[in-house]
């Protein structure tokens, strides 16, 4: 920690050290990486990698391999000699991560380097069995150590193919890819030379902290905001309850215009667990700008979320529409689909739909531990438990898995990092996944960067004249960081 702050007062003395100044300063930076790099859209080209299906296992399925996807530009790279930028791609299509991480991509150009994002297997269209993919026993290839396997692989087969056996290689990622970034150094460390992890919650996903902890996080942001917003919320929630007790259903599927009205305490926990994930997606995604990241959002979602809850006539109304910010920002339902707009899973915080969500849902039940609770006392949102008990009822069922708890704080140490190095941990304050990764630095190599008024991986996100100084200053440090870490990689290999 004492490293990182003497770091970091550096860089303020270098600036000037004056408070007055800090609007400048602000002004400064964000010119100079706007203005660089605007016209400097990545160029991908999408390629497909010969991936071996089953890195631990010679017996099972051979040397069968799958098409694994990934995007390569190398618009910005001194040839042989610029640094790999590796992308390690989470849970989802990777044009996604690719099109909402443009800091990479400017990083890439003001230091040369070779740019790839690579899809995570049974994410996107890198489907190793196709369609079959998510039946058992197929779907038991999809693990953390499979994934990694993968991403070492590659980079040394394109490092070869390329010519850039001498090039360093960082990893980046967030959230999840974020852990993956972290793992990668830690398990590869002959392959990777550093790694930006960016909002990852290696602690919390690892069954560490507070089980509470997330959807306090959450209701913190809006409470921050006006603290009579967390108090309209949960009136709202209470409202509803009362009713649901009085089984008054045709009132509910009047207030929160419901296409068809609940008719079961299930039906009403799926209408508070779709609600819940609304102010998730919003605490997450609250950007100081309008994004189309997993959704649409407008600039500050968590205040329009306030403002409509604060503003609205009717409380339960007020929570629909506050709701329909996240379901319903085209404008264009006109009524809402309780199975449809939101699958409760083995992630509390939510899965997603489609493909992608199967393959959570199925990390979720067996290496990624999401045990969080929202209780109404800590929080906003109604008592809604999620125990290691109903995690191994639901995955047993729905997956034939006995999750194993503590495997990842087994297989990539946890809390004890201290042998680690060459790691960027960054947060954002605003970010409900923050509080579950690493806050403070651990040593001189594993540095902990705070972003007060960033949102999930918003130092990840391309330069934008709305970013906040926080944001500017945390990306410069990481620039520095890297360019050094990339220095020292030169000088050992050479």
């Amino acid at each position: 920690m004492a490293a990182h702050w003497l770091f970091l007062g550096f860089l303020l003395l270098g600036f000037g050290g004056k408070t007055e100044t800090r609007l400048s300063v602000k002004e400064k930076l964000n010119n100079e990486v706007v203005s660089s790099h605007r016209d400097l859209a990545p160029d991908f080209k999408e390629k497909y990698f010969k991936q071996v299906l089953d890195h631990f296992n010679y017996n099972s399925l051979g040397n069968g391999t799958f098409d694994q996807r990934y995007l390569i530009t190398d618009q910005y790279w001194e040839k042989g000699n610029g640094p790999l930028f590796f992308y390690t791609g989470n849970e989802g299509d990777i044009w996604e991560f690719a099109l909402n991480s443009g800091f990479i991509s400017e990083l890439a150009a003001a230091q040369g380097a070779l740019l790839i994002f690579a899809e995570h297997r049974y994410y996107g269209k890198s489907l190793p069995f196709g369609k079959d993919s998510f039946n058992i026993p197929e779907v038991g290839l999809l693990t953390v150590e499979q994934a990694l396997a993968d991403y070492a692989l590659m980079i040394t087969d394109l490092k070869q193919e390329l010519g850039a056996q001498k090039c360093p290689v960082i990893v980046f990622g967030g959230s999840y890819g974020g852990m993956l970034s972290v793992y990668m150094r830690i398990r590869y460390p002959n392959i990777v030379s550093g790694a930006l992890a960016a909002s990852a919650p290696i602690l919390s996903t690892a069954g560490l902290g507070d089980s509470r902890q997330f959807f306090r996080d959450v209701t913190t942001d809006f409470e921050k905001f006006n603290p009579a917003c967390r108090e309209a919320v949960q009136g709202a929630f209470q409202k509803l309850s009362t009713l649901a007790q009085q089984e008054d259903y045709r009132r509910i599927q009047s207030a929160f215009s419901l296409c068809k009205p609940p008719s079961s305490p299930q039906d009403i926990h799926q209408l508070n667990g779709l609600l819940r994930n609304a102010f998730t997606m919003m605490a997450m995604m609250d950007y100081p700008y309008s994004t189309h990241f997993i959704g649409s959002m407008p600039a500050f979602p968590v205040k329009v979320a306030c403002e409509t809850m604060l503003n609205g006539t009717d409380l339960m109304s007020a929570l629909r529409d506050t709701a329909g910010i996240v379901y319903n920002s085209t404008g264009q339902l006109t009524c809402y689909d309780l199975y449809s707009l939101y699958v409760e899973c083995a992630d509390p915080t939510g899965c997603g739909l489609g493909f992608d969500s199967k393959a959570w849902d199925y990390q979720a039940c067996t290496e990624i531990e999401l045990c969080y609770e929202s209780n109404n006392v800590t929080d906003m949102f109604p008592p809604m438990t999620f125990t290691e008990q109903q995690r191994e009822q639901y995955c047993g069922k729905r997956w034939g898995v006995v999750p194993r708890s503590g495997w990842l704080k087994t297989q990539f140490w946890g809390d004890d990092l201290s042998t680690a190095s060459n790691i960027i941990f960054s947060n954002g304050d605003l970010d409900p996944w923050a509080n579950g990764g690493i806050r403070k630095s651990l040593s001189r190599s594993l540095i902990a960067i705070s972003i007060p008024e960033g949102a999930h991986h918003l130092d990840l996100r391309e330069s934008n004249p709305a970013d906040p100084e926080s944001v500017i200053v945390a990306r410069k440090m990481e620039s520095e960081i890297i360019a050094e870490w990339v220095k020292a990689a030169r000088k050992e290999s050479s």
